[in-house]
């Protein structure tokens, strides 16, 4: 269904102009005054206002005020052949995501800042229908992505949830694999049972396996108390494995010995003891690629590989990186206590333009940085902060073309190197910045050599 646009403005040749712009991208209707502006918004839900600001009877702040106390998320664009820079300040202070003077120098312009308002209007639309979802099913994770990768994930992801077999989830750092185990884990016939999380990137070989396995009193030094590992932990539940290619190969060993039968003995036991847990695995890297290196074990990948499910980058995600900014907008506004939004034409413009190299995890600190560092009112291009693009696969022609696995090194190691300059060295900062978990991230520098143990 084509969105619905009102027109409010008393000047014959302003209407005709913009019902032959829009024609094509909206249902246009068309009022002349307030009176006559009040009685459509009251009897249709139109997802575009451009309201002009001097009405016969009516002030158009004034009004888009009034309207805004109906629907408080109208997206609106305010025109006037007076422009006055404090009415422009005023306007935005309202809410409004434009203010447009006429005579209208640019059509395109105008036209592009129109679309960019739908597309603002059409992720206000999906945040509330998914609140509508939650709020039916509030046990499962926000999932926001109405883009065609997204769909086929999310099919996927409830295609597979009933059957209780192993997940394989791939894709890069940030993407929201976790996010993906719990909706699987929700889904499934185990929702009512535990949902335990373990990280094997960056954990010790022998802390990862007490982690697993438990162990008994005494079993080694600081073994104060029998402890149940999360094996047993999950027993009738989900246990997600996230960066199943960081386990070491004894580890591997262990993991492929308990999947052939759910069985397993504690740390310092001989006991065998037995666990019912459905298994859901993740990870940034290419797991086959893992297996034909050597690094992983090629009979435990088929056994967690059962079915595999890539989650795209956000890249490859057209029209979901506005809908998900301004989902952490509200979020964090909630979170510290502000009336931050909405996002500026400018905003939405460097938000759908930067690279997200991070990701949905890079993109969600970049707004929560937003919020807490700025007052209330629209967040501009400015407040983003949107450091400029890290080169991307193209960008630069080589003369010999790398293998994937240098070419993947060369640009993690730079990668990297740009977080840490950028974060002063601050490890801690550094991995926030690029969205990854602090104990991941300094893994990947001392793999590809960005910084040396001493």
């Amino acid at each position: 269904m084509p969105p619905r646009i009102l027109i409010v403005d008393d000047d014959r040749h302003t209407r005709l102009l913009l019902e032959r712009l829009l024609s094509g991208m909206a249902g246009v209707a068309l009022a002349t005054c307030g009176a006559e502006a009040r009685r459509q918004f009251e009897a249709e839900d139109f997802n575009l206002v451009l309201m002009d600001q001097r009405l016969p009877d009516a002030n158009g702040i004034d009004l888009l005020r009034e309207f805004r106390t109906l629907r408080p998320q109208l997206v609106a664009i305010l025109m006037t052949g007076f422009a006055d820079v404090r009415d422009a300040v005023a306007a935005v202070r309202e809410g409004v995501f434009d203010y447009q003077a006429k005579p209208f120098e640019d059509i395109e312009a105008l036209e592009a800042v129109i679309g960019k308002a739908l597309e603002l209007d059409a992720a206000y639309r999906e945040i509330a229908g998914l609140r509508a979802q939650l709020a039916g099913a509030p046990g499962l994770p926000p999932v926001i992505g109405q883009s065609a990768a997204m769909q086929r994930v999310l099919a996927q992801i409830r295609q597979v949830a009933a059957l209780d077999t192993t997940v394989l989830l791939e894709g890069e750092s940030g993407t929201g694999k976790d996010l993906a185990a719990k909706l699987i884990h929700g889904l499934g016939n185990r929702s009512a049972r535990p949902f335990l999380e373990v990280n094997c990137g960056g954990l010790p070989e022998t802390l990862l396996e007490s982690l697993l396995f438990g162990y008994e009193k005494g079993a080694f030094t600081g073994a104060t108390q029998a402890t149940a590992g999360y094996f047993e932990k999950a027993h009738e539940g989900t246990l997600f494995l996230d960066e199943i290619a960081d386990m070491s190969p004894k580890l591997q060993s262990s993991l492929l010995r308990v999947l052939q039968d759910h069985s397993f003995t504690r740390i310092g036991s001989t006991q065998p003891r037995r666990a019912d847990f459905r298994l859901v695995c993740a990870t940034n890297r290419p797991l086959a690629d893992e297996v034909k290196a050597g690094r992983f074990r090629e009979d435990l990948y088929y056994r967690i590989a059962v079915v595999a499910v890539r989650i795209p980058p956000l890249r490859e995600r057209d029209g979901d990186i506005l809908p998900l900014a301004m989902h952490f907008l509200e979020h964090y506004s909630a979170k510290f206590g502000k009336a931050c939004g909405p996002f500026t034409p400018t905003a939405v413009q460097a938000l759908e333009a930067g690279r997200w190299q991070g990701n949905v995890r890079q993109l969600q600190h970049c707004i929560e940085r937003a919020v807490a560092l700025h007052a209330d009112g629209p967040i501009d291009a400015s407040h983003l902060a949107i450091g400029p693009d890290t080169p991307g696969p193209g960008d630069e022609a080589r003369e010999s073309p790398l293998g994937y696995q240098e070419a993947r090194a060369e640009f993690e190691r730079d990668y990297l190197q740009r977080l840490l300059d950028a974060a002063h060295g601050n490890v801690s900062e550094a991995a926030r910045l690029g969205g990854i978990p602090r104990q991941n991230f300094y893994v990947r520098l001392k793999r590809w050599g960005v910084v040396t143990e001493k």
